[in-house]
């Protein structure tokens, strides 16, 4: 008797489900994309596209329990293809595609708390989406696993007078609404690109992210600091 597989319960085990799934649906609508075009034949009844945890993809009819499993992609994705300019429909069969992966995590995870969807939602943020793959053209990057975020980082809040201030805070409360705000940030010091799993902090003069580490500023060490200027506005304010 052969066991079934468990659902996935933590935020990295979600997170790993989703990035599956979506890495079989980007090869449906990549490198196979010919043969799930030819399977969306517009004389077969209501199909869908079926992204499984196994980093495979199916085209298939809905399934037959109500409700379903699992939350069922967009149907019907085979009557539009000889309508429609071939690129154009891959393009909208990635949107719903997006939809539906997206709500497949948010289903699994529906027992989660706040800070573990915030997580999750972070962590699926940080992916390109199937539709901006297809846009660009480009395979999706490699991604750190969901248990990568442990250490710490900066980040900002402005005050009533626009200023902006060094705000140090570990991770697990980390994923506000500008969780995203940073992410084509340079560091000040080396030149490098943000990165949310080290930890930044931000200069309240020049208003430039630096890694604590081309700072030397640790997260226990921001913690005690009200107003945080880098070495260059440092140097610059001793001259005046």
């Amino acid at each position: 008797m052969t066991s079934v597989p468990s659902k996935p319960t933590t935020v990295e085990e979600i997170f790993n489900d989703f990035t599956a799934r979506r890495a079989g649906i980007l090869r449906a609508l990549t490198s196979d994309v010919d043969d799930f075009y030819g399977l969306c034949d517009p004389e077969k009844d209501n199909l869908y596209l079926y992204g499984h945890p196994n980093k495979t993809w199916e085209v298939s009819l809905p399934a037959e329990e109500v409700p379903p499993e699992l939350p069922e992609p967009v149907l019907g994705i085979n009557f539009s293809r000889d309508g429609m300019n071939r690129k154009d429909w891959l393009s909208l069969v990635a949107v719903h595609s997006d939809c539906w992966l997206l709500s497949v995590a948010f289903f699994l995870g529906a027992r989660l708390n706040r800070n573990e969807r915030k997580h999750l939602f972070s962590l699926i943020n940080d992916e390109p989406t199937v539709f901006e793959v297809l846009a660009d053209g480009k395979p999706a990057k490699e991604k750190p696993s969901a248990d990568s975020g442990s250490k710490s980082r900066g980040s900002t809040k402005r005050s009533n007078d626009g200023q902006a201030k060094s705000n140090p805070r570990l991770a697990n409360k980390s994923y506000e609404e500008d969780e995203d705000e940073h992410s084509e940030t340079l560091c000040g010091s080396c030149g490098g690109n943000y990165n949310a799993d080290e930890f930044w902090i931000g200069c309240d003069i020049c208003e430039k992210w630096f890694h604590g580490k081309c700072v030397k500023i640790t997260p226990a060490k921001a913690e005690n600091i009200k107003q945080y200027k880098c070495p260059s506005c440092s140097l610059n304010r001793g001259r005046q």
